[in-house]
């Protein structure tokens, strides 16, 4: 059984690296798995580029701004929505490379800015080998948008879309759902994973997606390398306060609107006023930060900027007394379950895929959804109630449980077993 896994890139945003683990997590059962990306950033011996050479990379970035164009010059109500769309009018055809070939399965994850566009999955799925297809967003069954928001268009057909400047009936949005729909006219072997129940449910409302097979199967997650670590040392060599409450935040960038900044900021303010007069707290931020403004918020504050190295960041992690992921749309992201591993309790946003890995007051606290005032006491309940200890342990427990690398694989590997037996349709 060959499997190709298939993402934009080996590194650098959520997919990534949700790819990269799954594709460690099936080496480890023995799967015969390669990746192909358009950008390989890892020295990875399983991790393919379709086009190595020089024309290659150009053409690359000619796609990206060929998907990028229509968008954001002529259709984004703001830069704030900027990369929260993607047309997928422009990319590479990988059907005929010598991996997809070979591949006795075909297993599509993120494959947006200008690596594959709806045309080139087409002709992937059009191969009729047996095609997996893992979600990590809701860009598949939607019109262009990664996530739909409070829109549900895509619940009928897509236009009319409140990211674009000008909405009708027949704007891009509703040009990429019909795009969608001729391409999945041609699935006959399609199986959809999505990442988080969540997703599954929200999928399985869309028209685009109806009829076919969809299950939710969780990212793995290594949970020796993501494990507690000497919370006194990592705070030594990360020059934070080794007796202050440590409040942790990242993200790959802390500006993106889904992210939540701003209720974090709130957050904290009403902490500070109420719960913590009386106790030294510092606030501990990794991730790509070009516009917000660290004054804004009410202690001090330690900013790592992005960390790559996974070791690095399992000691940022154990250094932290509760992780705050204050995100307003996500599917199930890895920070919160890193952490965990790490045995931090997250406080976070009941939305969204992230019930699938917090149980409320058992392994973190889930407060409502986008009140600040609640995720302030989210925060107090884990520093300063006596919960942290069981917190913590439990959510250590938690995911060593149920997102390991040998459950998750033998997952997906039951799955591949059963498309291959499957009959064509």
């Amino acid at each position: 059984m060959k499997v190709a896994l298939i993402n934009t890139s080996d590194s650098g945003g959520g997919a990534a690296e949700a790819c990269m683990r799954l594709l460690k997590a099936l080496q480890l059962q023995a799967v015969d798995v390669t990746m192909v990306v358009e950008h390989k950033k890892r020295a990875e011996e399983a991790v393919y580029t379709v086009e190595r050479n020089v024309f290659g990379k150009l053409r690359s970035k000619l796609n990206f701004f060929l998907e990028r164009l229509p968008f954001m010059f002529f259709q984004e109500r703001d830069k704030s929505v900027r990369f929260a769309f993607s047309t997928a009018n422009a990319g590479t055809d990988i059907s005929t490379s010598k991996i997809i070939r070979e591949a006795d399965i075909i297993h599509l994850h993120w494959t947006n800015s200008g690596f594959l566009s709806i045309q080139d999955v087409k002709k992937l799925i059009a191969l009729n080998k047996p095609v997996v297809w893992t979600l990590h967003d809701m860009w598949a069954f939607t019109g262009g948008c990664h996530y739909a928001g409070p829109c549900n268009h895509f619940k009928n057909q897509c236009g009319n879309c409140y990211f674009l400047r000008d909405p009708k009936n027949d704007d891009i949005s509703h040009d990429g759902w019909l795009h969608k729909k001729d391409m999945l006219s041609v699935a006959k072997n399609l199986s959809v994973v999505t990442c988080s129940h969540w997703l599954g449910e929200v999928a399985m409302k869309s028209t685009l997606l109806k009829g076919f097979i969809i299950q939710a199967i969780p990212n793995p997650i290594d949970t020796e390398l993501f494990s507690p670590k000497d919370k006194a040392a990592a705070r030594a060599k990360w020059g934070i306060n080794p007796s202050a409450k440590i409040i942790l935040f990242g993200a790959a960038n802390i500006n993106d609107r889904r992210k939540g900044i701003s209720f974090l900021v709130d957050a904290l303010k009403y902490l500070n006023n109420t719960h913590m007069s009386d106790t030294a707290v510092e606030m501990v931020i990794f991730g790509k930060n070009k516009h917000f403004d660290t004054t804004a918020l009410p202690f001090p504050v330690h900013q790592l900027n992005t960390i790559t190295a996974h070791a690095d960041l399992a000691e940022i992690y154990s250094a932290a007394d509760v992780f705050v992921s204050p995100s307003i749309e996500d599917n199930l992201p890895n920070m919160i379950m890193e952490a965990m591993s790490c045995g931090t309790p997250v406080v976070a946003f009941n939305t969204c895929g992230i019930p699938d890995l917090i149980d409320h007051q058992v392994n973190g606290y889930m407060a409502e959804f986008k009140s600040s005032t609640d995720l302030a006491e989210g925060i107090n309940d884990v520093l300063n109630t006596g919960n942290h200890d069981k917190y913590a342990s439990a959510a250590r427990y938690k995911v060593k449980r149920m997102f390991n690398n040998e459950k998750v694989a033998g997952q997906y590997i039951d799955l591949y077993k059963s498309v291959l037996n499957a009959p064509v349709v």
